[in-house]
């Protein structure tokens, strides 16, 4: 699946919003991805998934465990692990930090692949990868659908695949280009959801 296609999914969903967004980071966009537009189509879902995990193998080979921050990247591991044949578990907050939680464990000899749904800064991810870090396992990459940092997010030193990867730029609260600041701001992430 080329970029465009996958952009096209996404115009498809009604998921590419223009306007004036108030990022899970805090900082402010007026193009916001609205992924859970596509997720409520498993058809299309699926398409975006499986060419995820298509791209996956090529450059990870055969992986174990897929693991996914809680909310946003649970739909798109879940389904990118059942093309890998992998498992699916999350992290979710407990005390203000990612944990493993419900029982979910990783082997050691477990070849472990986190996946985002979306990377703007790369926190959701980066929080991922320190909570795996006290597991066993072999942690060998991350993943998302859309890299809108254009691949400059830090995610913790761990090799990245992106279905596609924008330069979609963000700015920060008190420096907001005019036609910006003359829109009214809308929040429309997860990471405020009470844990």
């Amino acid at each position: 699946m080329t970029q465009d296609e996958v952009l096209d999914e996404f115009r498809a969903a009604g998921a590419l919003l223009t306007g004036h967004f108030i990022l899970t980071s805090g900082r402010r966009s007026s193009t916001f991805l609205q992924k859970m537009f596509v997720f409520q189509d498993p058809a299309r879902t699926e398409r975006l998934c499986k060419a995820l995990a298509a791209k996956l193998k090529e450059a990870f080979g055969h992986i174990d465990v897929v693991v996914s921050p809680a909310v946003g990247g649970i739909v798109p591991g879940y389904e990118t692990a059942r093309h890998l044949g992998a498992r699916a578990i999350f992290v979710e907050r407990e005390g203000g930090k990612f944990a493993l939680r419900r029982g979910f464990e990783i082997r050691p000899e477990d070849r472990v692949l986190v996946i985002e749904d979306i990377i703007t800064t790369g926190l959701s991810l980066r929080e991922t990868v320190d909570a795996l870090r006290d597991h066993p396992g072999h942690l060998v990459g991350a993943a998302c659908l859309i890299d809108r940092s254009g691949g400059k997010a830090d995610l913790g030193g761990v090799p990245r695949v992106a279905l596609a990867s924008l330069e979609i730029p963000d700015y920060a609260p008190d420096n907001l280009p005019p036609e910006l600041a003359a829109l009214p701001a809308v929040k429309p992430g997860s990471r405020g959801l009470a844990s």
